[in-house]
């Protein structure tokens, strides 16, 4: 068993506002908790991992090449490998969500890009 403290949790924050933690995982998946200010949107990406995205508190929109869906409180979506998307917040409330990423992954995917 590994414990992962939230306040001691290794932290990233792309963008002003945009928060991410790292909480317990590991090569095959990894959970972040974060938060989105409103009318913050990340930047069209695909990666290798399934995702899950589940809303905490707020509203998250999500975005592929074909569709969107708003996420209400605890509501979720899965996202296939390789599914271009990006989440919103169109609202005017800070919106707090969690991923899950299988394989895991680390904020390198972020702080390596070139866009």
């Amino acid at each position: 068993m590994e414990l992962v403290s939230f306040d001691d949790a290794e932290t990233y924050e792309p963008e002003d506002g945009w928060r991410r933690v790292s909480m317990a995982g590991s090569d095959a998946f990894t959970f972040e908790w974060f938060e989105k200010p409103p009318s913050h949107s990340s930047p069209i990406h695909d990666h290798e991992n399934e995702q899950v995205c589940l809303c905490l508190e707020g509203e998250l929109t999500l975005y592929t090449e074909e569709e969107a869906v708003t996420l209400e409180q605890y509501d979720s979506v899965w996202l296939e490998s390789w599914e271009p998307h990006r989440v919103a917040n169109e609202g005017d409330e800070l919106a707090v969500g969690l991923d899950v990423f299988a394989p895991g992954r680390g904020f390198d995917f972020w702080t390596d890009r070139d866009n």
